[in-house]
């Protein structure tokens, strides 16, 4: 044996090639599977639909599946097995979001076991004393497994024998653990990895009542990572490696239970910020009154209509998961699983999307990102100062600097839309308090604004880290920047967005400038917003297509391809009006929209592909943000379309739940939305999109400072006879609306209200 051992917290670990272990072998298929999510803060779990992870996660085909905290998989290998065989799937659902159910029997027993079992069952005679065991039949033992997350995974298996006589048999659960990183899993190429651990057995005579296996790995960076499984009610009767075993002994109708609780510890202390209880019970129940607590503080919306709530009540529930805690605060995630961190585009953007549902979200994103805010000149992470990050990531390789997420500020977009934010929340709550103690990281980012545009007038982006984003935008997939004729655009990016949020972030933060007395500000920000409105609508209008670009290139040339950001700028004031009525009505042209949505790239561009990630697929993001536009335009109709389109996408999705995206096809009689096979789900912005559209419906313009609420010519959809918001909070009032659709107009009432708001209904 090595000398090579390490003690940590009373257990000892050699290098796994020291331990040698006889693998149990799995049996579950190597073809991509059904799964099934769930999450709780910082910890997120994806199985196939039996609540299993095989361990056969190579070729993308089952990646995602494993759990996982702050970027590491604990878990790689989570299988149930009887008598060797994968149990048969009765039922499954992750409706609850942080927990998976599921219900499942055994299978028809073939060969040699098939033959003993007839041959049991025809010996008539047993000898006195003896017990006799029926023969094991297909569908004759009900298992049923609750799964839970809450600062650890539990896992409860209940056991019933369904015949009439007494039974036996062997259940197993196969654990394993690789620890790679999210970046790995994602594709990433690493040099080196740590080492795997394996445990030393402990003698016999040592060894405590309740059975333990420990899964562990020591890092590059030299932290030790493991999976800490603890089994309950019933303990195996013996371990096989990793490989835990029940000899079970059932009598007619006798039900046993059986599990485990799994901590993911790093150096022995949680990994997760969540603090573990001590039962399966405990942690459904502490879920469950969280909940409730924040659904009590939040808006309440509902509708008239069923399948309508059902959408609603989703994306309550997702916005719910999606909360992850960073420092003090807790803001909105970006998605499952591939994005399970705080990003800054993504997080304000979903914060903006909820202000109407809960403004707090909106408070500790400005908050936490203005911690990390950019300091210096950086270029391994893209930062400069005042800049607002991308990205971070807390796994090995970021910790190792393997990638630069520790943050990562790949982004051109972050900065001005934290600015608008900024604003935003300021109209929904009137807060003083945070509006003056972020004042100074608004200058910051101003400020980085004004640097940025200093040489071309307009917000560009250019990689400078080797390991940083080649594209910066929303659409930072490598191949989605092109011109007409489906080239790659070259240089620095101007995008066409970027300018509608910089100009908005000035006009806007020019009105909080006044409100301070900062007339100067004031001044400037508002003249230098006129002088790019003006710039914006020569440089970039397109007039062959009456259209405009995507973006400019690095040369300043128009990127001239037909594309859905410039639907971004439809609701900034950026675009002069007749320009911005003609995007309008060529975002609605066949080529772009496909019935379920607005494609991200027109269908008669030589780059378009339906399959591809910002290239033709629609993304509901984009599409609730050009609804917006469409509204603000005073095209109503139109908007209300583009909302039922989305809301009837999303009705065929599992769950009720918009996924991050969808492929572009065509919208056809008896076809249903083409998912894209590795799409985040559930995912922030998506999420956000839902209250976004109602949002579009109900048009509620806010003004807190001065005690105001307008909604300007609410128009429900013909889906939606009846709408209601109970316990919206703008400002320091609460309030209870009441909408109700009679043909084409839409009448709205006041119903309760406890403050001193003025509300102003303008039909």
């Amino acid at each position: 044996m090595t000398t090579d051992k390490l003690e940590l917290d009373g257990k000892v670990f050699v290098p796994a090639e020291e331990l040698p272990l006889t693998e149990w072998p799995s049996v579950l298929s190597e073809r991509p599977q059904p799964t099934l999510t769930i999450k709780d803060n910082d910890l997120f779990l994806v199985t196939d639909t039996l609540g299993n992870i095989g361990g056969l996660l190579r070729d993308d085909m089952n990646a995602s599946m494993g759990l996982f905290c702050h970027d590491t998989r604990f878990l790689s290998r989570l299988e149930l097995q009887i008598e060797g065989r994968s149990p048969v799937l009765l039922s499954s659902t992750a409706e609850k979001g942080f927990a998976l159910s599921v219900l499942c029997t055994n299978p028809r027993l073939e060969g040699e076991r098939l033959e003993e079992a007839e041959q049991l069952e025809a010996e008539a005679e047993v000898e006195e004393g003896e017990i006799s065991y029926a023969p094991l039949r297909a569908e004759t033992i009900g298992i049923a497994r609750d799964i839970v997350l809450n600062g650890a995974l539990f896992d409860e298996i209940e056991v019933s024998n369904y015949t009439t006589s007494r039974i036996r048999f062997e259940l197993s659960l196969s654990f394993d653990a690789d620890f790679v990183d999210l970046f790995e899993v994602r594709g990433y190429g690493r040099g080196h990895r740590g080492q795997l651990l394996h445990e030393i057995p402990k003698d016999e005579a040592v060894q405590k009542e309740t059975q333990e296996l420990t899964l562990a790995y020591k890092g590059r960076d030299g932290l030790v990572m493991q999976s800490s499984i603890e089994f309950v009610h019933r303990q195996p009767d013996f371990l096989k490696g990793k490989t835990a075993i029940w000899q079970l002994d059932l009598d007619s109708h006798e039900t046993l239970k059986l599990g485990y609780r799994l901590r993911v510890l790093i150096n022995s202390r949680s990994s997760s910020i969540v603090s573990a209880p001590a039962t399966l019970g405990q942690a459904k129940a502490a879920e469950l009154v969280e909940q409730r607590e924040w659904q009590q503080h939040v808006t309440q919306i509902r509708s008239d209509e069923k399948t309508i709530n059902q959408v609603i009540e989703r994306a309550e529930q997702d916005v719910y998961l999606l909360r992850q805690t960073f420092g003090k605060g807790k803001v909105l995630s970006a998605g499952v699983p591939w994005f399970s961190t705080l990003f800054g585009r993504d997080s304000i953007i979903a914060a903006s999307q909820t202000l109407m549902l809960d403004p707090t979200i909106a408070r500790e994103t400005l908050s936490i990102l203005a911690k990390y805010q950019g300091k210096e000149e950086n270029e391994w992470r893209d930062e400069q100062p005042g800049k607002i990050l991308h990205e971070i990531r807390m796994g090995e390789m970021a910790r190792c600097e393997e990638i630069p997420h520790t943050p990562y500020y790949g982004t051109v977009d972050a900065t001005p839309l934290w600015l608008m934010l900024y604003c935003e929340y300021h109209a929904w709550t009137h807060d003083t308090e945070t509006l003056d103690r972020l004042w100074p990281n608004a200058l910051a980012a101003m400020d980085w604004i004004d640097r940025q545009m200093a040489e071309t007038g307009y917000i560009s982006y250019y990689r400078l880290s080797k390991r940083g984003l080649a594209n910066q935008g929303w659409k930072d997939s490598g191949n989605c920047i092109v011109n007409r004729k489906g080239q790659i655009a070259k240089g620095a990016i101007a995008l066409c967005e970027v300018q509608a949020y910089a100009y908005s972030a000035k006009i806007r933060l020019a009105e909080i400038a006044r409100m301070k007395k900062r007339l100067d500000l004031a001044d400037q920000w508002q003249d230098e917003a006129k002088d790019l409105k003006r710039r914006f609508n020569q440089d970039f209008w397109v007039a062959e297509e009456d259209f405009c670009a995507l973006a400019l290139d690095g040369e300043g040339n128009p990127v001239d391809s037909i594309t859905s950001n410039p639907g971004h700028c439809l609701n900034l004031g950026i675009l002069a009006p007749e320009k911005a009525y003609s995007v309008a009505e060529r975002l609605r042209a066949p080529d772009m929209y496909s019935g379920w949505g607005i494609r991200t790239l027109s269908s008669l561009s030589p780059a378009y592909n339906p399959m591809g990630y910002h290239i033709g697929s629609v993304w509901p993001h984009d599409n609730s943000m050009i609804a917006v536009g469409l509204r603000s335009l005073g095209l109503v109709d139109q908007a209300l379309e583009l909302c039922q389109s989305l809301i009837d996408m999303t009705l065929q999705q599992p769950y009720n739940r918009p996924p991050e995206l969808f492929c572009g096809y065509e919208r056809t009689d008896g076809n249903a939305p083409v998912m894209y096979p590795v799409a985040c789900s559930p995912q922030a912005w998506a999420t956000g999109s839902i209250f976004q559209l109602l949002q579009v419906m109900i048009n509620l313009v806010p003004d807190a400072r001065n005690n105001c609420l307008r909604i300007l010519d609410p128009a429900l959809p013909e889906s939606i006879n009846k709408l209601s918001l109970q316990n919206l909070r703008v400002g320091s009032t609460l309030l209870d609306l009441e909408f109700e659709r009679s043909g084409s107009a839409t009448a709205c009432r006041v119903a309760k209200k406890r403050g001193n708001l003025r509300v102003v209904i303008e039909a």
